[in-house]
């Protein structure tokens, strides 16, 4: 055999060992194994890897605004007619949230650290001034009346004593005093009978350059999936608000980091010290962020509906409002406040209904998470709740008219974030890295294939001169 008939040949074999080796390659996950193996070692909380840092102190600015439900028929609610409210906002924020106290124990598994967050108004973001004036349901008043309806000696004092500084179930304040607190008249002269009671309310008082208790995370060192997750707040594994095991159980991260290698059908769980309970989300659909693929997740309407599962959050027990809807008052020192989404997302209809403004929207109410699957970073997130309080007709308390019972909106919130320019471009280095690891096989698979397609051309070529001169000889010999 020639030279060149063994070179021939030789690129049809390298062809079919190079076309087999892709396919298994590809059928075995081999370089894909590689690659999470090393992202799994990489995506660890300890001193010195970028996840840390990112962790420890997240570069992408976080957003939180807030939008309030003025009212606009106040006469007319305390007649019983239907409640009209008009939404007013943004106010916006901008949110500083580091990791402080930051101590490793148990030879680095855990980590235990404070959130701090601490909030700065942004006067080109938002509708107006923190000056602005709001009217709403008076949050203090309800709360007293509704502690106080079964005992009508002190109600009947308490009522009193409201007429004579005419405080109402409606009240008319600024951004900045509903939202960060304002010493309350009627808390303050129950103080003179209760001392510990603390006469200034805000529906976020003592939360802004504060922190909502310590944090022990599992670092992911055992195990990828414990990346970030929560393994205690404030000292304890569980939360005693609610009348079940299940419903107190703390589960998942904080929202604010996961576990890389994300896959379709998993469901992320995240404890929310705002909603006094943990919550879950499912995948929605695949999504980009700057080039960057991302898989979108959001709870579903399960989280808050009537169910059997969610028996044990009614509160007090067998006393469900209905579904998308949360009664906090265990954890919000007995104020009949109400959790939903915005306009009621998700919620039976007929708290839409009540209140004449709600227009539920999924693009604008929508909790989402957009994650980069192969790092679990978050690319992009709006965690929206609403507050709400729970509102009724108290006979001793005349200042409660001929009211409706209500679920009544206050405001409703927008925590968001996007990755940062910085981060962006970083990720999308590891992105195309792991583009090209992941598709060596297929590299493979493409070079067989044209090792292939140029043997047979070869082969073909090789033949032709063959054929022709074979038709020559018998004319020449003629």
């Amino acid at each position: 055999m020639s030279v060149k008939s063994c070179c021939i040949y030789s690129t049809g074999v390298i062809s079919i060992l190079t076309l087999i080796a892709g396919i298994v390659l590809v059928l075995s996950q081999v370089f894909q194994n590689i690659l999470n193996a090393k992202i799994k070692k990489e995506i660890v909380l300890r001193n010195g890897t970028h996840a840390f840092d990112v962790w420890e102190n997240p570069p992408p600015p976080v957003y939180m605004q807030f939008y309030f439900f003025n009212v606009t028929n106040p006469a007319e609610v305390l007649k019983g007619e239907r409640p009209a409210v008009l939404e007013v906002g943004p106010y916006t924020y901008r949110e500083f949230r580091p990791m402080e106290r930051v101590t490793f124990l148990e030879n680095g598994t855990k980590v235990s650290a404070v959130n701090t967050k601490t909030y700065v108004f942004q006067s080109d973001m938002s509708k107006g001034p923190e000056s602005d004036l709001i009217r709403t349901v008076n949050v203090p008043a309800m709360t007293v009346m509704e502690k106080f309806k079964d005992t009508s000696f002190i109600a009947n004092i308490i009522s009193s004593y409201m007429k004579s500084v005419n405080e109402d179930l409606f009240t008319t304040r600024t951004v900045g005093e509903l939202l960060w607190g304002y010493e309350d008249g009627l808390l303050k002269a129950l103080k003179v009978v209760e001392p510990t009671l603390d006469d200034v309310f805000g529906l976020f008082y003592k939360q802004n350059a504060t922190d909502d208790g310590e944090y022990v995370f599992l670092t992911g060192q055992q195990s990828y999936k414990d990346f970030a997750v929560i393994d205690q707040w404030k000292g304890q594994n569980s939360l005693n608000w609610w009348t079940t095991d299940e419903c107190n159980m703390i589960n998942g991260t904080n929202g604010a980091s996961f576990h890389p290698i994300i896959t379709k059908n998993e469901t992320l769980y995240m404890f929310s010290s705002d909603l006094c309970r943990s919550i879950y989300a499912i995948y929605e659909e695949e999504s980009s962020v700057m080039g960057i693929p991302g898989y979108r997740f959001s709870p579903p309407s399960t989280v808050f509906a009537n169910t059997t599962e969610n028996a044990g959050f009614c509160s007090p027990p067998g006393n469900c409002l209905g579904s998308g809807v949360l009664q906090v008052s265990a954890c919000k020192q007995d104020a009949p406040i109400v959790m939903s989404s915005p306009h009621f997302y998700q919620a039976d209809e007929k708290f839409v209904e009540d209140i004449f403004g709600m227009k539920p929207n999924k693009k604008q109410h929508e909790t989402i998470i957009d994650i980069n699957p192969l790092t679990g970073i978050v690319l992009q997130a709006a965690k929206r709740l609403q507050v709400n309080v729970l509102v009724e007709k108290i006979p001793v308390f005349s200042q409660t008219g001929d009211i409706r019972t209500l679920v009544f909106p206050v405001l409703y919130l927008n925590e968001s974030v996007v990755i940062d320019e910085v981060s962006a471009k970083q990720l999308q280095v590891i992105v195309a890295e792991g583009n090209v690891v992941v598709n060596i096989p297929f590299m493979l698979i493409g070079l067989g294939i044209l090792l292939g397609v140029v043997f047979m051309v070869v082969q073909c070529r090789q033949r032709i001169p063959e054929s022709s001169s074979a038709e020559r000889q018998p004319l020449l010999k003629s």
